[in-house]
């Protein structure tokens, strides 16, 4: 789908992969309703983009599903349409093993990564599948095919998305709405300090900086995939290396990920 006209939602559009995926569907020509939970975020992308005038901000916490309905009610509104979603907001978890995470993070894990997504989908989906053409981009994450230590339940939420954005896409088959799931590698962003984890020891994504992505890079490639009707992306070096490797030998690659990180995560 061509983004030039149309109106797209980005979630977790106040900094990072989100905040560049805004910047970007707005140079293509689109329409963007940024969403984020923290205002003073979502400003700065504001003041970044120049105060574009295509450019909407709104504050929903989408691990809320009423909030979450009640934005949908808002933007329909107050736009009359939405034309695709990039489900891009995430947490992380603490670095640390499943026998010590407490509940609450667990369950915050999930909220946001997993049901807010699903939440986007259910309130958005009805509104469409009644435009001429449209698009769902769920990011995943290369922890949700390979077990990254100490990120368990990060790594089951993302795994949660890619299933969920590859059933939609069979179900959605016959129609009008296509579905990208795209799953990136270490990126260079501020995932640790949006998830409350500024003290955490270690951060994946740092590990090798000659590998890790841009947010700018990483946002081109999302929304080329995307305009390119791809099913599934894994972008970034180290994701396509971990792929190839993990379906070779599973074993291999869990305990290749291990060496790597699993003596760090305390």
């Amino acid at each position: 789908m061509n983004v030039k006209d149309k109106n797209m939602i980005v979630t977790g559009g106040g900094n990072g992969v989100g905040r560049e995926l805004v910047l970007t569907l707005l140079s293509k020509g689109a329409t963007v309703f940024a969403v984020d939970i923290n205002i003073d975020a979502l400003n700065e992308t504001v003041r970044i983009s120049g105060k574009n005038k295509r450019l909407y901000v709104y504050v929903v916490d989408i691990s809320k599903k009423e909030a979450v309905a009640s934005f949908a009610e808002e933007i329909m509104k107050e736009h009359g349409k939405v034309d695709g979603i990039i489900n891009n907001a995430g947490i992380i978890q603490p670095f640390v093993k499943l026998n010590d995470l407490e509940f609450d993070r667990i369950d915050r894990v999930m909220n946001v990564n997993f049901y807010g997504t699903l939440y986007m989908i259910k309130v958005f989906l009805p509104h469409l599948l009644k435009r001429p053409e449209a698009h769902i981009v769920n990011i995943s994450s290369m922890g949700g095919f390979l077990p990254v230590p100490g990120q368990s339940i990060y790594g089951a939420s993302k795994a949660a998305v890619k299933l969920l954005s590859e059933g939609l896409y069979s179900e959605l088959l016959n129609t009008n709405v296509k579905v990208t799931v795209v799953v990136p590698g270490g990126m260079a962003t501020d995932i640790k300090k949006n998830s409350d984890l500024t003290d955490s020891k270690v951060n994946p994504e740092n590990h090798n900086s000659k590998l890790i992505l841009s947010p700018n890079k990483a946002a081109n490639l999302i929304i080329n995939a995307m305009e390119k009707n791809r099913f599934s992306v894994c972008i970034g070096k180290d994701c396509n290396t971990m792929n190839f490797l993990y379906r070779i030998s599973p074993v291999f690659a869990t305990k290749m990920i291990n060496r790597l990180l699993g003596s760090k995560t305390h």
